[in-house]
């Protein structure tokens, strides 16, 4: 049996993947099997919920304990501080998005899985909806602009643009056949308007925009792309099922028994390394 500790307790992600694991039992061989953070009416909750007995305070206190790691918090910019000792020590660890919220520390992720030998999976729910296929499928002409559309606040108090706009990111650049996007590679034009936050820059060849709009208590924009070819224009809302965790977590499990890493360190860089390039445009465009 394989054993799967949680940090970043306070996310629903866990609720999602404790279900999977422990009540639904999708992945026969894996279960979560321990919770970080302390005890908590949380954290009381959740392991009441999954039958989970261990219940420690640090990351560090889940080595021995666990075979791998979920990191969930919400905060990206704490990630590094988490995900390092577990990599470093060998352990299996899923960065739910972002991976970080600087290339710096994301380097220093990845630079931690190879020391350990561990795999590192992070990804966006966002590049697995059925939508997705529908702006990839081939038979149109070459790709000029695409947009992506979603929520996003710069004033999060989870760093920003990174907490939700990671998945307009890594949308973007999954409709774009993953292109390397190396740390300041990127000139972006940005601008600030109320709620609305818009990003115009170009990878590879294609003219990319992004709009972040903050959300409401009670209005949220829906995610959309809109890819505009050559000879054709393909427009998508981009839906999250009530299950849209699942393929990290299976693509997880997979890099658990592999042993390998699903996607290299330059393709789990470029997210952070666009991100990095709009919010560092926008801290400049308010100065």
């Amino acid at each position: 049996m394989r054993r799967i500790g949680f940090i970043g307790t306070e996310n629903s992600h866990t609720d999602h993947f404790i279900r999977f694991l422990n009540a639904e039992g999708r992945h026969p061989g894996f279960r979560a099997e321990a919770l970080v953070g302390g005890r908590s009416t949380r954290n009381d909750a959740l392991a009441t919920a999954g039958g989970i007995d261990l219940v420690v305070d640090k990351p560090e206190d889940l080595l021995g304990h666990v075979d791998a790691a979920i990191i969930s918090t919400r905060d990206g910019a704490a990630h590094r501080a988490q995900a390092e000792p577990l990599l470093s020590a060998g352990m299996p660890v899923l960065v739910d998005k972002p991976l970080a919220t600087s290339v710096a520390d994301a380097q220093a992720i990845l630079a931690a899985a190879e020391a350990g030998g561990a795999p590192v999976v992070s990804c966006s729910a966002l590049r697995f909806v059925p939508e997705i296929a529908d702006l990839t499928a081939q038979g149109r002409g070459p790709l000029r602009q695409l947009t992506v559309v979603g929520p996003a606040d710069p004033d999060s108090e989870y760093s920003g643009l990174f907490f939700y706009g990671i998945h307009h990111v890594e949308a973007a650049l999954e409709i774009l056949g993953n292109p390397v996007v190396a740390p300041g590679t990127l000139d972006v034009d940005v601008s600030r308007h109320g709620d609305t936050v818009t990003a115009l820059t170009r990878i590879g060849d294609v003219d990319v925009v992004f709009t972040f709009l903050a959300p409401s208590e009670t209005q949220r924009t829906p995610f959309h792309a809109t890819a505009v070819h050559t000879d054709a224009v393909v427009a998508r809302e981009l839906t999250l099922g009530p299950d849209y965790n699942a393929p990290a977590l299976a693509r997880f499990v997979a890099a658990v028994e592999s042993g390998r890493s699903p996607v290299s360190g330059t393709e789990l860089l470029s997210p952070v390394a666009t991100l990095v390039a709009i919010t560092d445009a926008l801290r400049k465009d308010r100065v």
